[in-house]
């Protein structure tokens, strides 16, 4: 064994609790160098009458490991456990010392969770791992009230520019909950509403007020009011990393120089304020003169910021936040943002905007979930560009199943775009097929999928401002395949628990290949996902127990002692071929898929 490969440490997503009785361990080998491994694992002080050993199984392969796993319910809330390594003959132990080539006679030295204490279980809302969000960009979704409109607005479906306004308002949205709710989605996520010069209002005027131009606080207690009736939660997004430059405080700083009793608010380099050789003389978020960043050390900022945090929440009824360049933010803030937030409303989601990976700040103490931009480049690179092979992409997955705990991974935000970044379809030049592809896998893996507006439809767009288009409100102007295939996804998602918060695993996934097929399953059922990433017609065979004959794409699959059935297929040659085919024969199933083909089965 190579002992150098092997991982494990007693917190982070290696051993955590998920339940007041619940441990989850894992340890790393070096990929196909270990055949089995188990934890040995008891009370330290009733050691004899609880010692146990429990088989670990892999979870996750990527290109250069392999991620063990096992549930302990330690009796008494306290767990001392070693490890147990076996590959053919050979056996090594191993404890917090190290590893030894034989068994260990005394638990001393092995890993602890001293205490499950109820307080440090790492929890995540149980809503947010079964929702489906929808991403909207008010300003750009629809006008309801054309009174409220800006100076200088623009007419609707124009070409947006940094500057350009089309009069976008929260009437607008609730004139359109009989879309959003048809559509399948049970949570969404605006950007700021906060009142702001521009028009995406990352620059905040006032913390405490709404936007007049998205409506007044009656039309949004109205909208979400209604949202919740239909089952709808709201996230709300917010930049407490920096303000803008209207900001009242700034403006006194400004203004006043060293006397303003605000100068501490903001990291300020020198006097007076401005813009010297290029660079701003306070700190910005990217350089921007009219961001300035916040001093969120500063008690004046935090009483003032987290104050906000509790009122959007606790007053109009808000259901969580996004938290803008939330990396840029101490660690502090946040703790102490999250008890002011989980205070107000013990479920509220709190949503982190990292884009890399994220474990400092979802260790139960900070975020529920990041945007998980990973998952987004993953994703895009196999589904939409091509520049990755299955066998890569299963590794990337299998690396960031690994990364985190599973309530982390279990609410996760997966994206594929957003208004920071180019629409999706416009990533896949244009290719509907690949598109699905790419929501095909977004909405059975692990996680909480978002939708951006728009995206159901054919929206596309290059970089801001392009991918902040208006919404396309004519239904002949719509691609209504599209839109039926991402009802049908969402519905069957909600529809089945294995495919929100069942395991994954990859069945097939191939060096050189396009065609990946995965299991997710739970107490409710097994369920099989077949994605054919190739412009040709492709089969993939996976050894999984089946009985009998399994046929004919397009529906039930009977067979003796076991069947499958097709809950949805297609693929992009669906009206001039089959939608593909299933056949079982000595244990294997043979799931042959047009191009561009997808096909989710259920074990009957």
């Amino acid at each position: 064994m190579l002992l150098e490969a092997i991982e494990h440490r007693p917190k982070l997503n290696w051993a955590y609790t998920v339940d007041k009785e619940t441990v989850h361990l894992r340890i790393r080998t070096k990929k196909n160098d270990v055949e089995r491994v188990f934890v040995i694992g008891g009370d330290k002080y009733a050691w004899d009458r609880t010692k146990e050993e429990t088989a670990m199984r892999i979870f996750a392969t990527d290109a250069l490991f392999d991620y063990w796993e096992c549930e302990v319910k330690p009796p008494y809330r306290r767990l001392k456990y070693g490890f147990r390594l076996e590959s053919g003959s050979e056996k090594v132990w191993m404890n917090e010392d190290g590893f030894f080539n034989e068994e260990l006679p005394t638990f001393d030295d092995f890993f602890e969770i001293a205490y499950i204490n109820p307080e440090d279980i790492l929890t995540t809302p149980d809503w947010a791992k079964n929702a489906v969000f929808y991403q909207i960009f008010p300003e750009r979704f629809a006008n309801g009230d054309s009174s409220r409109d800006p100076e200088n607005v623009q007419p609707w479906g124009g070409k947006p520019e940094v500057d350009s306004f089309f009069g976008g308002d929260l009437e607008g949205v609730r004139q359109h909950l009989d879309y959003i709710s048809d559509l399948g989605v049970n949570a969404i996520y605006f950007t700021p509403i906060f009142k702001a010069p521009s028009n995406h209002k990352y620059d905040t005027e006032d913390y405490m007020q709404l936007d007049p131009h998205f409506g007044d606080i009656d039309t949004l207690k109205k909208l979400i009011a209604e949202c919740h009736e239909r089952g709808i939660r709201v996230l709300l997004d917010a930049v407490f990393n920096h303000s803008g430059k209207t900001f009242q405080p700034f403006v006194d700083v400004q203004e006043k120089g060293e006397d303003s009793q605000y100068k501490d608010w903001f990291h300020i380099r020198e006097f007076p304020l401005g813009v010297k050789d290029g660079m701003p003389t306070y700190e910005t978020f990217s350089f921007e003169a009219y961001m300035p960043k916040f001093n969120t050390g500063h008690p004046e900022v935090k009483k003032y910021l987290l104050e906000a945090a509790r009122y959007w929440i606790g007053e109009i009824g808000f259901d969580g936040w996004r938290l803008d360049v939330a990396d840029e933010v101490d660690h502090r803030f946040w703790r102490e943002f999250r008890t002011i937030v989980k205070e107000a409303n013990p479920e509220a989601y709190i949503l982190g905007e990292l884009w890399h990976e994220a474990t400092p700040w979802l260790q139960g103490d900070q975020f529920d979930s990041a945007m998980n931009y990973p998952f987004t480049y993953a994703t895009l690179d196999f589904f939409a560009k091509g520049k990755t092979d299955a066998q890569k992409f299963s590794h990337s997955i299998a690396t960031q199943l690994a990364r985190y705990p599973e309530p982390v991974m279990q609410s996760a935000f997966n994206l594929l775009d957003s208004h920071d970044t180019p629409r999706a379809l416009t990533i896949a030049e244009g290719d509907k097929n690949k598109l699905k592809l790419s929501a095909a896998f977004q909405l059975t893996y692990p996680g909480t999928p978002c939708i951006y507006y728009g995206n159901e439809i054919g929206i596309d767009g290059g970089p801001d401002p392009d991918c902040r288009k208006c919404m396309e409100w004519d239904e002949s102007k719509q691609d209504l395949d599209l839109h039926a295939f991402y009802k049908k996804m969402i519905a069957l998602r909600l529809e089945h628990s294995a495919l929100r918060t069942g395991s994954f695993d990859f069945l097939h996934a191939e060096k050189g290949g396009s065609v990946v097929v995965y299991r997710r399953q739970d107490e409710s059922g097994t369920f099989i996902v077949a994605l054919n990433a190739s412009e040709k017609e492709q089969s993939a065979e996976v050894g999984i127990e089946v009985k009998g004959e399994a046929k004919n794409g397009a529906g039930q699959q009977n067979g003796e002692g076991g069947s499958w059935s097709v809950l949805y297929a297609g693929g992009a040659d669906t009206e001039s071929k089959s939608e593909g085919s299933l056949s079982a024969n000595g244990g294997k199933l043979t799931i042959a898929l047009p191009a561009y083909g997808y096909a989710v089965l259920r074990a009957e």
